[in-house]
């Protein structure tokens, strides 16, 4: 398998959890600092990734 397409898998899986934290932080009442921290990692882990991937473009 290439390292890109290593990446983007690690990327896709790093976003599912991401998104999971942010669904369970907000189904639970009460725990809004999980949904808070789901989505703060979800946007990290998508401009991380997004940074990362036009430097192999170039």
């Amino acid at each position: 398998m290439e390292p890109e397409a290593v990446m983007v898998v690690v990327l896709i899986v790093a976003l599912v959890v991401w998104v999971i934290l942010a669904i369970i932080g907000f189904a639970v009442k009460g725990l809004l600092w999980l949904a808070i921290i789901g989505i703060v990692l979800f946007v990290g882990t998508a401009a991380i990734g997004a940074v990362r991937r036009r430097a192999l473009h170039r």
